[in-house]
């Protein structure tokens, strides 16, 4: 069951200077939503309540947890745009994925909008198709599950939740690709997931005044604990500092 929006947690600041702000999303909040709804981006208004502007320069999914950085300033906006374009606006993502994974590798395909359920994307030629690209690496094995870290090459609605599953190793939790909320182990017990298993843990990128910003923020505890239910080994080691996998 979802949590109600009492449940949600607290909206926290990792960064803030005269052109950008960065914060860690809670699961169960949509980064942006139309109207009246509540949002990130909404709250974030009320930490930030001097800001000239707050425009998120990347959206996680409701259920996706980590760093979300916000434009305060147009030079900001255009500086990350243009970072984008010339790839040195870097995230990398942590997620539990199920089933055998290479070590490492890229996927590149289109992804479009599914046309039986225009909220679900499909690895096909279609409606609003966009060329996607990432890269992985596997961290760690839990038998039936990995820990897999990825490298988003562009920024595509549900891009990595669309490669886990075309690879055949869904995310642990997203029913909507194929994923399982919950998981059986060998010894007879049952492990839930009540999300999506898909964390936003690194952040890499150009500030207005020429320095890089780089932030860690560690996966939320409901992931630990759904990876050790799983078997998972301890993660302080695992995530050891590394860089993406050979383009």
């Amino acid at each position: 069951m979802r949590p109600s929006v009492r449940e949600v947690g607290p909206i926290e600041v990792r960064h803030r200077d005269d052109h950008l702000l960065v914060v860690s999303k809670p699961a169960f909040l949509p980064t942006t939503s139309p109207g009246e709804g509540r949002s990130l981006a909404q709250m974030v208004k009320a930490l930030d309540p001097t800001a000239p502007r707050l425009h998120p320069t990347s959206r996680l999914d409701a259920e996706v947890t980590g760093l979300v950085t916000f434009a305060r300033t147009a030079e900001a906006t255009h500086r990350l745009l243009a970072a984008r374009k010339d790839g040195t606006y870097h995230r990398s993502y942590l997620s539990l994925c199920e089933g055998s994974l290479a070590a490492e590798g890229r996927c590149e395909m289109p992804i479009s909008i599914d046309p039986a359920n225009p909220k679900r994307r499909v690895a096909a030629e279609g409606k609003g198709e966009r060329l996607s690209a990432s890269r992985w690496r596997v961290r760690a094995d839990a038998g039936a599950v990995r820990l897999v870290e990825w490298f988003p090459e562009t920024g595509r609605t549900h891009q990595l939740r669309v490669h886990a599953s075309n690879l055949g190793v869904p995310i642990v939790g997203d029913v909507m690709y194929g994923g399982s909320k919950r998981l059986v182990r060998d010894n007879g017990r049952v492990v839930t997931a009540r999300r999506v298993m898909l964390h936003c843990w690194k952040l890499r990128l150009p500030r207005v005044d020429g320095d890089e910003l780089a932030l860690v923020e560690p996966p939320p505890a409901e992931f630990l604990d759904v990876w050790a239910g799983l078997g998972g080994p301890p993660l302080d080691a695992t995530l050891a500092p590394a860089g993406p996998p050979d383009a």
